[in-house]
């Protein structure tokens, strides 16, 4: 391998690490650090669910941004934009705002939140980004390896980044976020002076047309196809009702039971560990042997029963049925989201492959957006458990939605099978 090629390979690891432990490090710290300024439900849905959406509106013309014009500068601004949104969100939680009393009591401070939040999810399209420095360096037959670095770096951040949270949470609220810009200006300080440009200019392509980078005309093309209609409607949903109650989990263990941020970190400790488990080895042999419909409706039974299981924990029983029950959502989620993604491939011929599946992602990041913001209102409106209830609900009908289909398909097969049938 050339110094050029592990200079790329390195870059674009710390790249992706860097997008997931700016996430990792600070969710399930967001209350505590919110504390401050408010604790209502409502904001924080709002706050968790603003990076999401950002990054749904922004990854389609990043993505082109990258086709364009290079992978290097592309990466370079949205480094640059995750250490700006990082930054500014500390320095707006750092800030004594009583002792200013021009802003003291305003909506100045939650309005610099949302704006931090919103800048680093508008350059949070260097997942896409780095994953095309991949590919440019690596050959047709050693692209699926290298695609793995993708798979570890994410990994690697749901463990480390709650582990680190914790921890540092511990010795003060502040210092998690304090790292995480420290990690951004690292990466961004390797990805200016390492990282090679990968993209050669003969290979560049134009912009396409503006109403091709809307993220809702590309998703609006997969409902049109009666084969996928019911399972991406199914995975929209399931990722609404799931990041929905996830969003006001942590806020609901440090009113309801009293916990910290170092009780809060272990638990997403917990919840990377299974998830890296589940999907880095254990997902291809259970597929071998089950089959992707029955560990679809397998998952999702296993996170209605992590749900169930927080709505039993009481203050006594807490430490021992919320670790289960998150242990639960991780697998559940862990077997749900690649199922669902290969039943809707294998429904496709080879040509409608890249938009369906990358619509997906777009339904993903759509459901991280409206799950948190409704799991909020709820939360303050309708009670504390009410988003755990309405979750599950939910989840109920994606179940019956995702086994009438499985039904369908069977009745379809069985009626151009029919004997004497032309």
């Amino acid at each position: 391998m050339t110094a050029s090629r592990r200079a790329a390979f390195l870059c674009a690891f710390l790249t992706l690490l860097n997008d997931r432990l700016s996430e990792t490090l600070i969710f399930p710290l967001l209350p505590f650090l919110l504390a401050g300024f408010t604790g209502d439900g409502r904001v924080l849905g709002l706050l968790t669910g603003s990076y999401a959406f950002a990054q749904f509106a922004a990854t389609p013309l990043i993505g082109a941004l990258s086709d364009r014009f290079g992978r290097r500068p592309v990466i370079s601004v949205c480094v640059a934009g995750s250490v700006l949104g990082l930054g500014l969100f500390a320095l707006t939680i750092a800030t004594d705002w009583s002792a200013l009393p021009w802003a003291a009591g305003s909506a100045l401070p939650l309005s610099l939140l949302f704006a931090a939040r919103l800048i680093d999810g508008v350059s949070g399209g260097t997942a896409a980004t780095a994953g095309a420095v991949l590919a440019d360096v690596s050959p047709p037959e050693q692209r699926a390896r290298a695609f793995g670095l993708i798979g570890v770096a994410f990994g690697l951040g749901f463990i480390l980044g709650p582990a680190l949270g914790g921890l540092l949470g511990r010795v003060h609220v502040n210092l998690p976020l304090l790292v995480a810009v420290a990690i951004a200006v690292l990466n961004l300080t390797l990805v200016v002076t390492l990282l090679p440009e990968t993209h050669p200019i003969e290979a560049r392509i134009p912009l396409p047309r503006k109403r091709e980078l809307q993220p809702f005309t590309q998703l609006a093309r997969v409902f049109v196809n009666p084969q996928v209609r019911r399972l991406c409607a199914s995975f929209f949903l399931f990722f609404l009702a799931f990041n929905g109650f996830a969003a006001v989990l942590i806020l609901y263990l440090k009113q309801q039971f009293g916990w910290g941020p170092g009780l809060a970190g272990a638990a997403f400790v917990v919840v990377g560990v299974v998830a890296m488990v589940v999907q880095g080895g254990l997902i291809g042999p259970l597929v071998a042997h089950f089959g992707e419909w029955r560990l679809t409706m397998a998952g999702i039974g296993f996170v209605i029963g992590g749900g169930l299981l927080i709505l039993l924990a009481t203050a006594e029983t807490s430490r021992a049925l919320i670790f289960p029950a998150v242990s639960l959502l991780a697998l559940g989620t862990g077997l749900v989201t690649p199922c669902l993604r290969a039943q809707v491939s294998r429904r496709l011929d080879d040509s409608g492959q890249g938009a369906a599946l990358g619509s997906l992602q777009g339904l993903q990041s759509l459901g991280s957006f409206i799950g948190p913001a409704l799991a909020g209102l709820a939360y303050e409106t309708l009670g504390r458990t009410s988003p755990f209830w309405l979750g599950l609900g939910l989840l109920l009908g994606v179940a019956a939605i995702v086994a009438g289909g499985a039904r369908r398909m069977g009745a379809v097969k069985q009626t151009r099978h029919r004997p004497g049938r032309p």
